[in-house]
């Protein structure tokens, strides 16, 4: 395996820059745009190649992997005391606990994306 095969590459459709995008989250700031997906996401392969080089030639650590990262389900959220109350007060009113209430909020906000 290559170093830069450790990085999660995305294309993904921007209805905003009307082409596609591909980015590769915690290695490159920025992306590539294109029409055709098959070649944004070769020469975003190209971009995470060059990128790990350059870390190396520079002598510096790479990010942490990206790719293929196993995820706990459990994260912590830290939100000010208004906002826990008022979120808290919402999910007594529908009968929920406060994690379930605010699980199907995220869902409800990642779908809308």
């Amino acid at each position: 395996m290559r170093p830069a095969d450790k990085y999660l590459k995305i294309v993904e459709w921007s209805e905003e820059d009307s082409c596609y995008v591909g980015t590769c989250p915690g290695l490159i700031h920025g992306g590539i745009h294109g029409d055709n997906e098959a070649k944004v996401y070769e020469e975003l392969c190209q971009v995470v190649a060059e990128a790990v080089d350059l870390y190396q030639a520079d002598s510096r650590p790479l990010p942490p992997a990206t790719a293929n990262k196993k995820y706990s389900g459990r994260f912590v959220l830290r939100v000010g005391s208004d906002l826990h109350k008022e979120v808290s007060i919402r999910a007594a009113r529908v009968g929920e606990s406060l994690n379930s209430y605010c699980q199907k909020i995220l869902q409800n906000a990642i779908h809308r994306c």
